[in-house]
């Protein structure tokens, strides 16, 4: 009996141990695993609500209510003007939800300020012209075969024409104008372009004169590049060919000086005398 009792004692030791062992297994499973919540929340990136249109818009659309959604963005990485909310989108004081779209932009993509026109602005080429600035219409050939100019590239403008001494001359006469609307697109197929550029009043005179006088060449200006340009760029033939041309120097004839006579007669003849001249 003795015996038994003993073998059941250490049996029963023996499942409490086994599970004191199972419990403690479970346990260091649990804060392992609360451990890597932890890690992974510690580096989860954390997020805001932002607005984002829910189609594709392009220059000159408008934007309604129902074309956007909010997404998730990274917080800590917002972009200057985000727009997180319905009052700066679309301002209680404009009676239409609606603004109209400056720069191309993608669904998903984080809406900002600066590819919205300003609220209650309309559609058209006025809601592309900033503050104090004016929209110029050019139509001059392009150089090269570049493709079609877009809104938003930079140009760089030469005038062709001849000067009041009758010499022809190319002149860079502005450099890095921003393109805000292209009427047309053959600027690839028939060499000329029809553009519309951001320009400030005083150039408005200054590309109206350059128009009325000569003809105008359209220059397209790489993304990003922002190297200095020398001020003046005059160009004309003879820089082309290498050509001297040598100024003819025409002598003047010196006048024969003036000579004076009296006539005085002597017996039946007339002599001419000399006096000097006053």
């Amino acid at each position: 009996m003795r015996g038994v009792f003993g073998l059941v004692l250490v049996v029963g030791m023996a499942l409490a141990g086994f599970a004191v062992y199972m419990v403690n297994q479970q346990i260091e499973q649990k804060n392992s695993e609360l451990a890597r919540a932890q890690q992974l929340r510690e580096g989860a990136v954390k997020t805001v609500d932002v607005y984002s249109p829910n189609r594709a818009f392009t220059y000159g659309e408008v934007m309604t209510a129902d074309d956007v959604t909010l997404i998730k963005y990274a917080s800590d990485f917002l972009p200057e003007g985000i727009i997180q909310d319905e009052d700066t989108l679309f301002p209680p004081e404009q009676p239409a939800k609606s603004r109209v779209v400056v720069l191309p932009i993608l669904p998903n993509e984080p809406l900002t300020e600066s590819r919205l026109a300003p609220p209650g602005a309309t559609r058209g080429i006025t809601a592309l012209v900033a503050p104090g600035m004016r929209a110029f219409p050019i139509q001059g050939r392009a150089t090269g075969g570049f493709g079609e100019l877009r809104p938003n590239d930079r140009i760089d403008l030469y005038w062709t024409g001849r000067l009041s001494s009758g010499r022809e001359v190319t002149n860079l006469i502005k450099s890095s104008l921003q393109i805000i609307a292209v009427p047309d697109q053959q600027g690839g197929r028939s060499g000329t372009a029809n553009i519309i550029v951001q320009v400030t009043p005083e150039e408005v005179a200054i590309l109206t004169q350059a128009q009325a006088s000569g003809s105008l060449t359209i220059s397209l200006v790489g993304a990003g590049d922002s190297s200095p340009i020398a001020s003046t760029i005059t160009v004309d033939t003879q820089s082309v060919t290498g050509e001297i041309i040598e100024e003819v120097v025409v002598e003047e004839e010196e006048e024969a000086p003036e000579l004076c006579y009296r006539y005085e007669r002597r017996g039946t003849e007339r002599v001419a005398v000399q006096i000097p001249c006053n």
